[in-house]
């Protein structure tokens, strides 16, 4: 297996199992991999689900060590401002009518067969 399709299925597999959390915790996954291309604003956002009327956008971050940081190191103030950014341009381009907006990130871990998932509500 080439490292690119390691690590498009170490992601899908990470993302895989932070919706099945937020799923058990009561949350509506509404979309998967949103993605936006436009002289703008271009890029992709995770998951994008509703918690008691709050559009709760989900940035997922899956690793399986921490040579190159922790999934939490991942998500740097550029990175934030990325995903704020694409949120305005979900909610511009939808429909959705929603009480309020919180970023969350779900950090996994994965260790063979094991993965261990971190929730971070309003993380940023």
């Amino acid at each position: 297996m080439a490292d690119t399709d390691s690590h498009l299925t170490l992601g899908r597999r990470g993302e895989d199992a932070a919706a099945a959390l937020l799923a058990q915790r009561g949350y509506t996954v509404l979309a998967r991999n949103w993605r936006i291309r436009t002289p703008e604003v271009r890029g992709e956002l995770d998951l994008l689900c509703l918690d008691d009327g709050a559009l709760v956008v989900v940035e997922v971050k899956t690793r399986r060590s921490t040579r190159a940081g922790s999934a939490l190191d991942a998500i740097t103030p550029a990175k934030q401002a990325q995903v704020r950014r694409l949120a305005l341009a979900f909610l511009r381009d939808s429909d959705l009518r929603v009480t309020s907006i919180r970023f969350d990130v779900v950090a996994v871990e994965v260790r063979g067969a094991d993965v261990a998932l971190c929730h971070l509500e309003g993380a940023f």
